[in-house]
């Protein structure tokens, strides 16, 4: 029997615990301990409720337990990359949710170190691993649908955020359309050239108040000539709206919402099917799933990782790219070769 590769979390909100849960149920993994700087008698019951003895205030305690091979990163994003050295420089391969920071030279520094600790980072881009965005990468991949041409994606979430978290999250293109960047190279298998932003507030002027959109459009042209365009909306009443069609020389493939039945009622009066699953945690939650089960893959093995802190690094300059030209109202063209590292994993399935 193989042995569970030993694990702790750094950050116990929302997305932590998540991860928590799912590593608690895979053999692969024995999930140790969790830290949490903002420690509740809520939080010691939720770990109490898991098994969970050891909960940590500092994330230095789990940095220094020698037992711990990895960490699972879920803290708030201006701290991802300072965690990403740390645990580096601890020896402790690496899963950080995205984005892996809010500065390009944080980030770089944050990937040298953990190339010069010879540890693995995966960042949590979790789409690459839903089954309907796969089966289309392998689509394109085969051959089948030819040279890709036009790639749309929509991305439209079922309510805004708070106030609080806009301030914090590094605004829509950072926090929300990252995952469409990433996906889009995915199913591309090239590099952005040119970024055009057309954003608005349409939603909410809290947005407009913390130097933020609700909606936008974004075109990418890529250096194999390849378009995408994106579309990001903060409130979509009828539920999660994600949709993604890879149109090419040959033929055209699109991946639907999911919803909770495929039945679809019939009657003199209407036609009607259930609304999209509700928001990200219901729509990719085997995405979640097999993310860390890929991670788990690459640590045992020292295989590249599903998504690298290149690929990472990439997303991000395209969502800086893409604020820039909401701002100035002109396209941005982007250094290739800056994102050229990143490339390595785009055909990875």
């Amino acid at each position: 029997m193989v042995k569970p590769i030993v694990v702790s979390i750094i950050g116990a909100g929302r997305i932590g615990r998540l991860h928590a849960d799912n590593l608690r149920a895979m053999p692969s993994f024995k999930l140790k301990s969790i830290a949490e700087a903002m420690m509740s008698e809520e939080l010691l019951a939720w770990a109490e409720s898991r098994g969970l003895g050891s909960v940590f205030a500092a994330g230095e305690d789990i940095l220094n337990d020698p037992e711990i091979e990895a960490v699972f990163i879920c803290t708030p994003t201006d701290s991802h990359a300072s965690w990403i050295e740390r645990a580096a420089h601890a020896g402790k391969h690496i899963f950080c949710e995205k984005p892996i920071s809010l500065s390009s030279e944080e980030t770089q520094r944050a990937l040298q170190a953990a190339e010069n600790a010879g540890v693995l980072l995966q960042v949590g881009f979790n789409r690459r691993m839903d089954p309907s965005f796969r089966k289309l990468k392998r689509l394109v991949q085969s051959g089948e649908l030819g040279n890709p041409h036009i790639v749309k994606i929509t991305s439209r979430d079922p309510q805004p955020p708070g106030e609080a978290y806009v301030r914090s999250s590094g605004g829509m293109f950072m926090d929300m359309t990252i995952h469409d960047f990433d996906m889009a190279r995915y199913l591309v298998g090239s590099e952005v050239a040119e970024v055009y932003t057309r954003g608005a507030n349409l939603i909410d002027p809290m947005f407009g108040r913390c130097g933020d959109v609700d909606t936008a459009v974004i075109t990418l042209t890529f250096v194999n000539g390849a378009i995408c365009v994106i579309d990001n909306s903060r409130q979509a009443v009828y539920g999660y709206d994600q949709r993604v069609e890879v149109f090419g020389t040959l033929g055209s493939a699109t991946a639907d919402n999911c919803r909770p039945t495929t039945v679809e009622v019939s009657t003199a009066t209407s036609v009607t099917r259930d609304q999209p699953e509700h928001f990200f945690l219901e729509r990719y939650n085997q995405a979640f799933m097999e993310e860390i089960v890929a991670f788990a893959r690459s640590v045992r093995l020292q295989e590249p990782v599903i998504c690298s802190g290149r690929d990472g690094e990439a997303a991000q300059l395209i969502a800086e790219a893409a604020r820039e030209s909401y701002l100035s109202g002109l396209p941005v063209k982007l250094s290739v070769t800056a994102a050229e590292a990143g490339f390595s994993e785009l055909q990875a399935l």
